[in-house]
């Protein structure tokens, strides 16, 4: 039988052997909901057992009522004791402990994810949409905190759902860090199973960037959000190329750690912006961080400081605080023209406190989801039957409703309401109104290769980040297309529209050849001494990243939209070509078993090796994504794959997809069918 002390003996890195101090929650800091507590006995023991595993013996007898009040009263074992007694937030990376640059800058990601200013419940590990988290416990943080200290750059960290399995020896152009989170198989790959497994400690739901800790705060949506409003403009109100959103109105809700971007996108759109939102905490936090003007309290209010705005033809954002049926439902009743309309809340957690009951309020919202799950779910059907009926009524009326990837017309045609379904068979053609991928997104940006390049200026510099601005704005040509227009007033404005939450931290919708222009002269600045190490990385959300039949691969048409080939293919080429951080994630923000996401972080430390990984790895992530769309037939893709070969010769090439004739295929189906 294995002795307790040839365990101990065997471990060099672990946690300390002390038992931390209790720890004293700050009072109006978010704390998650109770999620329920639904395991056997028998699981119990088991998941008991699991979170023991992380901490020495001596101290279990201690421990294990600590460990079981908060699974049965928070439904999870997170660990509180052992939550950081110090101020967590994304601190310099020479503050760090560590024996390569790559390893430090894991450390800032990952603080920067939990801070207080970022972390939506960060008591709870949980970054932002409701339930996307680090990890799941405190024991995984300091854990993985020791490996990250211990780590060389000869080395590879493998972090599965949370937990560091341990360190293996690589070689310096390997990845130092390898994550998945929440990978089910497919018997199991369902909501229930992974709630229980998630209990267990077993599994955890890293969203997208969040378990992939390169989460930069509310900015990381916001270009997203802005591109968004701007091209459904160009799409559907008749706005130039060159033209913004003034004079026009957009309703959506959610301010939370994603959706918290829609007004402050808005207000840059040059919109009226009107954001409901229940939780009062959140839109303090938006408020208060000037991404919300004005808060109001009523539907007349609301509606009638959005007119005041609109006569005047200027932008602003406006939180509305309370139910978003109640909002439309006013505003369908008093015929008020709606532009452009939309939804972010958390629907992929649609019966798990990620939407709001109407009717009720917030505080009684989390009662009921502790107490009386029944009744919570009979009120979310009859709040998703309200909100489906009266958006219905509008579009009616001449207003754009687009999914904004959040699975809320998923939630609408599970509720049991079917006519949502564009086929009127299934939910694999998609519904009745687009997602914002399928109509503006995809065709209009990820196509071409656009999507949400991302940077971190590890120093903690502002300067720093001043200096990649000016740098990322020199290499983009304004006149090349309207993306690149649209982009380079963006990163010109973005000192003036005050982006940064949390650490030094930019976004910037990019393409291929953009994306590797812009590292290279990061590099570049990092060699030369003049800013200090960068990482790179971009949203999950992108081009290649993720397979997801209701968001991201919504404009895919050739069947294939249910298949997760891309983003495990995009994941595996990533770590073959030495990006210093790859994850791969089940669900993000769609739910699980909707999607399967990858993402990828890159240390720039100014080496010559670090332009060799730029030059194959940046290239591949992201026309990956534009070949799989260019064999779907998407026009852009083609043209974009095109492009790429020629440019490419002798290095890269694209399968390239011979088109059929409509007519000759139709004539010959009829034939088939008559």
């Amino acid at each position: 039988m294995i002795q307790y002390k040839d365990i101990e003996a065997a471990m060099t890195i672990k946690l300390d052997d002390v038992l931390p101090e209790k720890t004293v929650f700050q009072e109006g800091i978010r704390r998650a909901p109770d999620r329920g507590f639904r395991l056997t006995k028998a699981q119990t023991e088991v998941a008991l057992k699991n979170a023991l595993r992380y901490i020495p013996k001596k101290y279990h007898e201690e421990i294990i009522p600590e460990f079981l009040e908060e699974l049965k009263t928070r439904g999870r074992i997170y660990g509180y004791r052992w939550y950081p007694k110090e101020r967590i937030y994304g601190k310099p990376i020479d503050e760090y402990k560590g024996k390569c640059t790559a390893a430090k800058a894991m450390q800032v990601m990952i603080d920067n994810n939990l801070s207080f200013e970022i972390a939506l419940y960060p008591y709870e590990l949980v970054t932002y949409g409701e339930t996307g988290a680090v990890c799941s416990n405190w024991m995984q943080y300091h854990l993985i905190k020791r490996y990250l200290e211990e780590m060389t750059d000869e080395q590879t960290l493998v972090v599965e759902s949370g937990h560091p399995l341990g360190l293996f020896k690589s070689k310096k152009d390997a990845p130092r860090v390898i994550i998945t989170n929440g990978l089910l198989v497919g018997e199991y790959d369902n909501q229930e199973d992974w709630e229980i497994a998630e209990q267990m400690g077993v599994t955890n739901y890293g969203q997208m960037t969040a378990g992939g800790w390169m989460y930069i705060g509310p900015q990381g949506i916001v270009h997203g959000t802005f591109n968004t409003l701007l091209n459904a403009g160009r799409l559907k109100l008749g706005i130039a190329d060159d033209g913004d959103l003034t004079g026009k109105l957009f309703i959506s809700s959610g301010l939370g750690g994603m959706s918290g971007a829609q007004g402050k996108a808005g207000e840059i759109a040059n919109a009226v912006a009107i954001i409901a939102e229940v939780d009062a905490s959140r839109i303090e936090t938006r408020h208060s961080q000037g991404w919300i003007s004005h808060v109001r309290n009523t539907p007349e209010e609301t509606v009638a400081l959005a007119q005041e705005f609109l006569q005047k033809g200027e932008s602003t954002s406006i939180a509305y605080h309370g139910n978003i049926v109640d909002l439309l439902e006013y505003i369908d009743q008093n015929n008020i023209h709606v532009d452009l309309l939309s939804d972010q809340t958390s629907c992929h957690n649609v019966y798990t406190g990620g939407y709001c009951p109407v009717g009720i309020t917030f505080e009684e919202r989390t009662r009921l989801l502790a107490e009386d799950q029944k009744e919570f779910r009979r009120l979310i059907d009859v709040t998703l039957e309200r909100h489906y009926n009266v958006i219905k009524s509008l579009t009616a009326k001449g207003t754009y409703f687009f999914d904004y990837g959040n699975a809320f017309m998923k939630s609408i045609y599970d509720s049991g309401i079917k006519e949502i379904s564009k086929n009127g068979i299934d939910d694999k053609d998609g519904f009745i109104w687009p997602s914002y991928v399928e109509d503006i997104m995809g065709p209009m940006l990820f196509d071409y290769g656009y999507g949400p390049f991302r940077w971190v200026c590890l120093s903690g510099k502002h300067e720093d980040l001043v200096a990649t601005d000016k740098a990322a704005m020199e290499a983009i040509d304004p006149t090349r297309r309207y993306q690149d227009r649209d982009n380079y007033v963006w990163i010109r404005d973005a000192e003036k529209n005050q982006l940064v939450v949390g650490t030094q931290a930019r976004i910037l919708y990019q393409d291929a050849m953009g994306r590797v222009n812009i590292a290279l002269k990061f590099n570049q600045l990092v060699r030369e001494g003049k800013i200090g190490p960068v990482m790179l990385g971009r949203d999950h959300h992108d081009v290649s990243g993720t397979d997801s039949p209701f968001r991201e691969t919504s404009n895919i048409k050739d069947g294939s939209n249910i298949t997760a080939d891309m983003a495990t293919q995009c994941y595996a080429g990533n770590a073959a070509r030495g990006m210093s951080l790859v994850a791969l994630h089940n669900g993000g923000g769609v739910g699980i078993g909707k999607s399967i996401n990858g993402g990828f972080g890159l240390v720039l430390d100014g080496s010559e090796l670090c332009d060799e990984i730029i030059k194959s790895a940046i290239a591949w992530d992201t026309m990956g994504g534009v070949a799989r769309r260019n064999w779907a037939r998407n026009e852009h893709a083609i043209e974009t794959s095109i492009e790429y070969n020629k440019n490419r010769a002798g290095s890269d090439h694209i399968t390239i997809p011979y088109l059929a004739d409509e007519d000759l295929v139709k004539n010959a189906v009829s034939q088939l069918f008559d």
